[in-house]
């Protein structure tokens, strides 16, 4: 009897121990404001985009580099894609027929971060070209605001056809 009462206490101590657990959501506030950002972007409705974001200086944001980037920059590309392409969309990963993929984590170190991957897609409007780039990016947030964005994804083609538009309109 001593050690069934022994086994049960320790199976209670270690079920207890919420010690390095990651809670992941799907449909909560975190995931859900991010979809609704992402309808902000496909609109190029700044005015709605900053509503999560943190104030210009407390925001911190990787563009595919380890080199913090402005707000600004990321406003300015924002506008310039909307110029340069048409069509654009955010596609399921797999190119189903389901929505972008975003799930929020929960860290037990108290960090929270809303992760996104999905297919970026537009017509070029200089070249007519389908452009379709693999994207990730995850948000941290503090206090129900984006305090940092980490953009991974290759510019390259979407770069191409950026200056193309620019030099088409000197």
């Amino acid at each position: 009897m001593k050690k069934i009462a022994l086994l049960f206490i320790i199976i209670a101590t270690i079920g207890c121990n919420k010690t390095g657990v990651t809670i992941v959501e799907f449909e909560d506030d975190k995931s859900n404001a991010i979809r609704g950002h992402y309808k902000h972007y496909l609109n190029n409705d700044i005015d709605g985009l900053k509503k999560l974001w943190a104030d210009d200086d407390k925001i911190a944001l990787f563009l595919g580099s380890v080199e913090q980037t402005p707000l600004s920059e990321l406003i300015g590309l924002i506008g310039a894609q909307h110029k340069a392409f048409n069509n654009i969309q955010m596609l399921n990963i797999q190119g189903l027929d389901e929505p972008i993929y975003v799930e929020t984590k929960a860290y037990d170190s108290g960090q929270t971060w809303t992760n996104t991957w999905f297919k970026w897609s537009a017509v070029g409007k200089t070249s007519g070209n389908l452009i379709e780039v693999p994207v990730h990016i995850s948000f941290r947030w503090e206090n129900g605001e984006i305090v940092e964005e980490s953009h991974l994804f290759d510019p390259s083609l979407m770069k191409a056809e950026l200056e193309l538009f620019a030099s088409s309109q000197e």
